[in-house]
């Protein structure tokens, strides 16, 4: 595990691997226009944020986040970077991890008008019975777009920048977007949450990508929308959980 300098230093200079990829898409829930549809500015900015998003088979993306126990100026910075890059990536949220800091800090904001959220060291407390299968797709997998069952309604306690704890409720999109986020300070990426089929549907997507810089599409995967069971399907798990009274583990 990373000593307490290492972790600051990497919070005050990102060291994350370039991107040659500049159409990696941007996360559909958001209803943000089609990457043609940008004028040049918001390209520019897009693509030079997306530089610093690890991708897919960077180490970081599989470590799990420690959790911050000072609460500084260095961690306000750290918000802060996390909270511009992510909205000039035209993200919705954006976990440490995938800046390869590994740091138990996320910020998330589900719809343009709301503010941005940052939750540092978030716990899953809990769940609710009922799960929702919605399309996810994610700033570390160019091109990939899987349905994903999440559970449907969460409660989180977590800090914020000053230290001062907080309870989050949120269902629908919000907790879709927190799963999601929470699922990177684990090490678990949203292939992980799907059937086996699925998961090469996303591999091929990705390495289309990869090869041709062309548009492609992840595709429907079994176990979707409309309630397809495929083999090894993945069941909605939590990160950071704590049992709950009602869905979780």
């Amino acid at each position: 595990m990373p000593d307490e300098q290492t972790l600051r230093e990497a919070a005050d200079e990102i060291v994350a691997a370039p991107s040659d990829d500049a159409d990696v898409e941007v996360e559909r829930e958001q209803g943000a226009p089609a990457i043609e549809e940008l004028d040049a500015e918001t390209r520019a900015r897009r693509e030079a944020a997306l530089r610093h998003v690890r991708k897919f088979g960077d180490p970081a993306l599989r470590a799990s986040a420690v959790p911050i126990d000072r609460f500084d100026a260095a961690l306000k910075r750290e918000i802060e970077m996390m909270t511009e890059l992510m909205h000039d990536a035209l993200g919705v949220g954006l976990a440490a991890t995938q800046l390869g800091i590994l740091h138990r800090v996320l910020v998330y904001r589900a719809y343009p008008e709301d503010p941005v959220t940052a939750l540092v060291n978030p716990v899953l407390e809990w769940t609710s019975e009922e799960t929702e299968t919605g399309e996810e797709g994610c700033l570390s997998l160019p091109g990939v777009h899987v349905e994903v069952e999440r559970f449907a309604g969460v409660r989180v306690r977590a800090q914020e920048e000053t230290g001062q704890e907080r309870q989050i409720e949120a269902e629908g999109l919000p907790a879709r977007i927190i799963q999601h986020e929470m699922d990177h300070l684990d090490g678990v990426l949203i292939l992980d949450r799907i059937s086996r089929e699925a998961r090469k549907e996303a591999m091929r997507a990705m390495r289309e990508a990869a090869e041709g810089g062309r548009r492609p599409s992840g595709g429907e995967p079994d176990g979707g929308a409309n309630g397809a069971q495929a083999e090894h399907e993945a069941q909605p798990a939590v990160s950071s959980a704590k049992a709950g009274p009602a869905g979780s583990g």
